[in-house]
């Protein structure tokens, strides 16, 4: 019988721990959220990230959609990807990967910073002297015209993307740049841009007003 009740109590205990380390993790604010630490913002303030969580202070951390907040810190345009996980006992862990501004684009009076997937990040009264003005018909993600563009100041070396002045692009396969000294550049379309660009970098050290590189094979200085 002594044994019954041992084995009985003992059952008892069990529930009773596994209930109070249920009740700890999934209702206490006990393991709580106690700080949300972001990582890789660098232009967006930590406390606009935070905010846009959506997770109030105290929340069981066990209980914290992390695909939800996801969702809604990926709303902020300037964030390109996020990542959020648990850090136990009561940490929040938000790792963003903020949206790079490639060109410009003129927004009426004012100029609108681009990503390299088109995405409008934020309105600025002046635009950045470091960036190139885009000129596409429908600057937006998903037009050709605007890809081809983008694709083509990415593959360039960075100082040379750095004297660029404008880049413009009636289609996919006309793309041309103009540098922040007047001189002409004619690319044509987004193939081969790796060639190009090399073949652009030997040919910028000769005098000439236009430089094309459309077919890598057969180029023309002007």
């Amino acid at each position: 019988m002594n044994g019954v009740w041992r084995s009985a109590f003992l059952a008892l205990l069990t529930v009773g721990v596994v209930g109070t380390a249920a009740w700890l993790v999934f209702f206490s604010s006990v393991l709580g959220v106690r700080d949300i630490r972001v990582v890789g913002n660098l232009g967006i303030p930590a406390q606009q990230i935070q905010q846009a969580t959506g997770v109030p202070e105290g929340r069981p951390l066990a209980i914290v959609d992390v695909d939800e907040v996801e969702q809604r810190i990926g709303r902020i345009r300037q964030i390109e990807s996020v990542r959020v996980s648990r850090g136990w006992p009561g940490t929040l862990m938000v790792e963003i990967v903020e949206r790079e501004p490639l060109a410009v684009v003129a927004v009426g009076p004012k100029f609108a910073l681009m990503d390299r997937h088109g995405v409008m990040t934020e309105i600025k009264d002046v635009a950045p002297p470091s960036l190139p003005l885009l000129r596409v018909d429908r600057p937006q993600p998903g037009d050709p015209a605007t890809a081809a563009a983008l694709t083509v100041i990415q593959a360039l070396p960075e100082d040379l993307a750095r004297r660029l002045s404008e880049v413009l692009a009636p289609s996919p396969e006309t793309v041309s740049m103009r540098l922040k000294d007047g001189r002409e550049v004619v690319w044509g379309g987004r193939d081969r841009p790796a060639a190009k660009a090399g073949i652009l970098v030997t040919l910028l050290k000769r005098p000439a007003d236009t430089y094309d590189v459309s077919s890598p094979d057969v180029v023309t200085v002007k």
